[in-house]
């Protein structure tokens, strides 16, 4: 596990972690935008991908901490069973970036802190005056990011929805049966899981293969490295602090960062109000830190 300081209360460092996952998150939508653009199967670049950051990741555990490689086995059904939904999140996440670009697509993404609040209604979590009021400002920030009457593929827009509620259960999940055992332990069954489904359905399909470019093997190196392999670490370390409500939050942080990288990087551009829209999604992402 990682140590901090005697002066950082566990949630405070819950929050440090979840911070940092979602500056790690915010490369994943441009980074897959680019590579799903430059002709690779959404499957086969989730399989890549996840299967990079295993690999990564039971390579530290099993130097740093090798009893950490083994779950009991009721953790190791409901890891796989977390790793199951995040499957399903990954692929339809992925394939959305065909039709939406990067920033569309994660700013859809950021309903997800409504959808977390409305599963946890149902193990009896209070959905709060508070709650709302962070919830509204980010709705409002990205009905300005998308702008009125803006022309967006429907296709890709359920996409990104389907993502959002397969993970959020995936969140919870993680939450309620996974809390008590190591992240690092708890990340890698989930990789496994992911890169195992959405290879099945990558071969079901037909198992094409093309070669990818050396920049496109690079992209999909760094996304596993930074967007699968450090985030999901951070993530569930900070989930086991803060819990899943509060982490899910902060994803409209995550949400501002990917605009302004697809800004810098793939020149998509914003608008003034889109700018202010962006501000008041961060504006949410600070107000979820106070209880």
């Amino acid at each position: 596990m990682l140590r901090w300081p005697a002066s950082f209360s566990p949630n405070w460092t819950g929050w440090f972690l979840v911070v940092l996952a979602n500056v790690c998150f915010s490369v994943v939508s441009p980074i897959g935008r680019y590579v799903v653009s430059n002709g690779m199967d959404p499957a086969l670049f989730v399989v890549l991908r996840w299967s990079m950051a295993a690999l990564l990741l039971s390579g530290t555990v099993a130097v740093v901490e090798p009893q950490r490689l083994f779950m009991d086995q009721n953790g190791l059904r409901f890891a796989c069973l977390a790793g199951l939904f995040n499957s399903f999140s990954a692929l339809t996440f992925a394939s959305s970036l065909k039709y939406l670009d990067a920033s569309m697509a994660s700013m859809i993404y950021s309903a997800l802190p409504l959808a977390v609040l409305v599963l946890l209604r149902f193990r009896g979590e209070k959905f709060t005056y508070r709650n709302l009021v962070r919830i509204a400002i980010a709705v409002l920030g990205v009905y300005l990011l998308i702008g009125p009457g803006g022309d967006v593929p429907l296709i890709g827009v359920l996409l990104v929805l389907a993502a959002v509620v397969f993970f959020a259960v995936q969140l919870v999940l993680v939450q309620w049966y996974l809390r008590a055992y190591n992240p690092r332990t708890v990340a890698l069954y989930i990789m496994i899981m992911i890169a195992l489904v959405n290879g099945s359905w990558w071969w079901i399909q037909g198992s094409a293969w093309h070669m990818p470019s050396q920049q496109v093997w690079l992209a999909i190196g760094l996304l596993a490295l930074v967007g699968s392999y450090l985030s999901r670490i951070c993530y569930y370390g900070g989930i086991q602090r803060i819990g899943s409500g509060q982490a899910s939050m902060l994803s409209p942080l995550e949400t501002l960062l990917t605009v302004v990288w697809a800004t810098l990087f793939l020149q998509e551009r914003l608008s003034p109000v889109q700018w202010i829209g962006g501000a008041l999604i961060l504006l949410s992402a600070l107000l979820a830190i106070q209880r």
